[in-house]
């Protein structure tokens, strides 16, 4: 994130005025800096603000000047930066100097797309982002392909490592060449292809929640279930906080039940989880050429919809219900894929007591799978704020409760029926409450922001005679 910049300046050295604007690149965040000059020798100090733009704070001129705001915003070109410094001298002047930075139009259009964001993701970019995830899946029925991008994100969580982000999980890392070179990964590259344009028009969320989001809406979007999804996660800085190799389940392991154990145990997950997750295999197809299982082509495949090819488990592969189940037990068509993995589930008797209900009882499948499936998009992620981000009207059941009502400080009537604050305004509001000492759980003393403004006035009037007796 761009940050505000002071520097002082000595009386040889020109008065160097700059606009920094910050350039998104993938995870990489550049710089670039638009500046003008004008020499100046006559004066023994000063200073110079450098801020980007969506960015306000205060900065301070050279020797013992006072402060004063710097303000920018996503619309100007034109950014003024004021420096107000004290002389001391018998008549204890004030000079006032001003210095005015003119943004290039390219710079000043490169640097809207900073904002400041009070957390990992903006709630409404995050419902806007849904929506476009929604065009994307009806025209280009990629659904099953955003379900594997979410689940192999979140499924590289290792509870024995405390660490974040190195106890791997649901934090963006897949987006890294490095980790997207897995050999449990081909392929996925056309996911992140797809998603690439929706980051674009929606920069404000992070790739972690882009992932989990686009994952829960293709399932949703297929016909499954609601799942109760939780955002505001992290992203990790870059490809050197990538989990090694290896942490995802294989298709046709020696002891599939065991494999399958040991990988989903080491995320925390039960046998419940294991074979509800499975579940979702009703969705896609397996490719050869990618993961070395299926067919190249079956008769449920070689008409798409989409590219053709490959080989389902389910004949209607784009529908999401508990067809997996009821096919993986009759194993009745030769043209329906069963890898190890999938048959384990009826011969094991700790996952077959779940396969066998779930085979029999769609409700109770979609029930527990969109439990299963908020469990997994959560593993290992790091939220800002703490609690999550709840972008549907109401958070799930067993949620954290949202005990800090902001629309109470707005302007609107008691009824809230009249235009009030925004969504993401009052979770900006709810953020700073946070910073300055408030809790979900324990309400502000009465008495707390009075007591900050008699320290401020206390503050002031101190600074004020160690200046008069300097």
């Amino acid at each position: 994130m761009a940050t505000a910049c002071v520097m002082g300046l000595g009386s040889n050295f020109q008065r160097v005025v700059a606009v920094v604007s910050p350039k998104v690149s993938g995870s990489r965040v550049e710089s670039s800096c638009s500046a003008s000059s004008s020499s100046s020798s006559s004066s023994s100090g000063g200073g110079v603000a450098c801020g980007s733009v969506g960015i306000s704070g205060f900065v301070k001129g050279g020797g013992g000047g006072s402060f004063a705001a710097v303000s920018t915003t996503s619309t100007l070109k034109v950014l003024e930066f004021e420096l107000v410094r004290g002389v001391r001298s018998q008549r204890r002047r004030r000079r006032r100097r001003k210095f005015v930075c003119l943004a290039s139009s390219s710079a000043a259009e490169t640097a809207s797309a900073a904002v400041v964001k009070s957390f990992a993701s903006e709630p409404e970019q995050l419902k806007g982002a849904r929506e476009e995830i929604k065009k994307l899946l009806q025209e280009k029925y990629c659904h099953p392909i955003l379900i594997r991008l979410g689940w192999h994100d979140a499924g590289t969580y290792d509870k024995n490592v405390a660490e974040w982000p190195r106890r791997g999980g649901a934090n963006g890392s897949l987006r890294f060449s490095i980790e997207l070179d897995h050999a449990a990964n081909a392929g996925l590259v056309g996911a992140l292809k797809l998603l690439e344009p929706v980051k674009e028009k929606f920069p404000d969320i992070s790739y972690a929640d882009l992932f989990q989001l686009a994952s829960a809406t293709a399932i949703e979007d297929a016909g499954g279930p609601k799942i109760p999804m939780r955002y505001g996660r992290r992203d990790t800085a870059g490809p050197e906080d990538c989990v090694n190799e290896g942490n995802l389940p294989d298709a046709g392991p020696p002891s599939p039940a065991d494999h399958l154990r040991k990988v989903f145990y080491r995320m925390g997950l039960s046998d419940q989880d294991i074979v509800a997750l499975s579940g979702a295999h009703t969705l896609g197809r397996s490719r050869p050429e990618r993961s070395g299982w299926g067919k190249a082509v079956t008769k449920y495949t070689k008409d798409g919809p989409g590219a053709p090819g490959g080989q389902s488990w389910t004949p209607e592969w784009l529908k999401f219900d508990n067809s997996y189940f009821r096919e993986i037990k009759a194993k009745r068509d030769e043209d329906l894929l069963v890898l190890p993995t999938d048959a384990a589930l009826f011969e094991d008797p700790g996952f077959k007591e779940f396969a066998e209900k779930y085979a029999e009882d769609e409700a109770a499948f979609f029930k527990d799978y969109a439990q299963s499936h908020a469990k997994l998009s959560e593993l290992g992620s790091e939220f800002s704020p703490p609690e999550g981000i709840y972008i549907d009207a109401e958070a799930p059941a067993g949620a954290k409760p949202e005990k800090f009502v902001a629309a109470k400080y707005s302007s609107s009537s008691e009824d809230n029926t009249s235009q009030g604050l925004s969504e993401s305004m009052k979770d900006k509001i709810r953020a700073e409450y946070l910073a300055v000492g408030g809790s979900p759980d324990k309400p502000l003393q009465s008495n707390y922001f009075l007591n900050i403004i008699l320290v401020v006035a206390a503050l002031a009037i101190l600074s004020y005679f160690l200046g008069y007796l300097s």
